[in-house]
């Protein structure tokens, strides 16, 4: 699966690119979400994983523009970030995040969701 990241954090971005390469996916790595927003326009992605705080396009915005767009709306989208409470996850899934996981996090876990999602894709696509 090729696997966009928005993330603006160095460490993480390096660390998910990583844990996604070792579990047989392509990581597709970008610092913030314009630049990813940009590359999916681009070059496309099977799924998306975002932070939420982020300069020139937050986790949010860009969801909200992917869940707007014809083409990438049904793409799964896992929220990944430090915000934590309650409101912020209702947030998410109401702005159409498939999965939202904060940090820190465990990397089978977060392994374990991006297999979740990567079924959901196979089964959709086997429909």
């Amino acid at each position: 699966m090729r696997i966009l990241i928005a993330e603006d954090d160095q460490n993480f971005r390096t660390l998910i690119a990583e844990v996604l390469e070792q579990a047989g996916h392509t990581p597709m790595p970008e610092n913030n979400g314009k630049l990813a927003w940009e590359r999916l326009q681009r070059e496309g992605a099977d799924m998306l994983v975002t932070d939420i705080n982020m300069p020139e396009m937050d986790g949010f915005q860009l969801l909200a523009r992917i869940r707007a767009s014809d083409r990438y709306q049904a793409i799964p989208v896992m929220m990944l970030t430090i915000r934590a409470f309650a409101e912020d996850q209702v947030a998410g899934y109401d702005t159409g995040a498939d999965d939202y996981l904060t940090k820190p996090f465990d990397i089978a876990v977060f392994v374990a969701r991006i297999n979740v999602l990567e079924r959901r894709i196979i089964k959709r696509k086997g429909s």
